[in-house]
């Protein structure tokens, strides 16, 4: 009797901590507006870090542009500081066109922080995920 209660306990001991383990995890819905045109996709890019801002993606999400605008939601989301960058991929060749480096595709940034002589700053970009559902709204 005692070796199945024992069982019992232990079995709803790891249910409840992997359920609070779930829990913990956000998400962020990035909303977009003032796309330009139906055409190409929009390629959306979650960054975890500093270091990997504008370089190494953490979550990504493309999604077909809509001139009405488009919501997309990144799952799963650990609390801590996050920043996001998306473009106007118009013609759909997988990439960011530049001329002279310069951005000719619309693109956005969380917060919509807008960069000096260069792109936006992580400082300007960021926002923390913290407890509760997060949206951030990003005109292009």
């Amino acid at each position: 009797m005692k070796t199945t209660f024992f069982a019992l306990l232990i079995v709803l001991l790891v249910i409840s901590i992997s359920s609070f383990a779930q829990n913990n995890n956000q998400s962020i819905d990035v909303i977009i507006d003032n796309i330009k045109s139906d055409n190409g996709t929009i390629k959306i890019g979650l960054y975890n870090s500093k270091q990997h801002f504008l370089k190494k993606t953490y979550k990504s999400i493309s999604i077909k542009a809509k001139k009405e605008g488009v919501k997309v939601t990144f799952e799963d989301v650990k609390e801590g500081e996050y920043a996001i960058s998306l473009y106007h991929d118009e013609d759909n060749n997988q990439k960011m066109n530049t001329f002279f480096k310069i951005p000719i595709e619309p693109y956005g940034t969380s917060n919509n922080a807008k960069g000096q002589f260069g792109p936006p700053k992580w400082e300007d970009a960021r926002f923390i995920v913290s407890g509760k559902m997060v949206t951030q709204n990003i005109s292009l």
